[in-house]
């Protein structure tokens, strides 16, 4: 099953970026990551909107869209192996986890997410959710292998 990363802005260098390629760099396959950005200055609800279609451009057909959201569904993290086993035990050829902007996602995003997700009820800078995705499927990948990584 191959894996992508849609997120609104771009990385620069510094430890979020090097705490997100240091969790990479363990995942067989490593997600593939797609970085957009609206450069126009718009108002939060046309970013919002714009930003979702973006986001949206870059998800294959028939993947599996997981949004990112605070206010999504809140699963740990053997629960959220077992979705992703399901995922790819069910067939799904492609996984895509959607990182919104500062606004967070539109509406276009939310109604195409199969599942929304939170990584908590508290605000993360846009680059560490990266990198707490990133931690958060090697974690997942250690728990449907059997690595000891993840103690329970």
């Amino acid at each position: 099953m191959r894996v992508l990363l849609a997120a609104v802005g771009k990385a620069k260098a510094g430890p979020e970026l090097d705490l997100y390629h240091q969790y990479l760099r363990r995942l067989s396959p490593p997600p593939i990551l797609k970085e957009v950005e609206e450069k126009r200055p718009l108002a939060s609800a046309q970013l919002k909107a714009r930003e979702a279609e973006l986001l949206l451009a870059c998800v294959p057909a028939g993947a599996v869209v997981v949004a990112l959201d605070e206010r999504g569904r809140d699963l740990d993290s053997p629960d959220f192996a077992e979705k992703i086993r399901g995922w790819r035990d069910g067939g799904t050829a492609d996984l895509a986890f959607l990182i919104g902007g500062a606004d967070g996602h539109g509406e276009a995003v939310r109604a195409r997410a199969d599942l929304a997700l939170s990584l908590g009820r508290m605000t993360w800078p846009h680059m560490l959710v990266r990198a707490l995705l990133a931690e958060q499927l090697w974690r997942a990948q250690a728990i449907l292998s059997g690595h000891p990584y993840h103690r329970i």
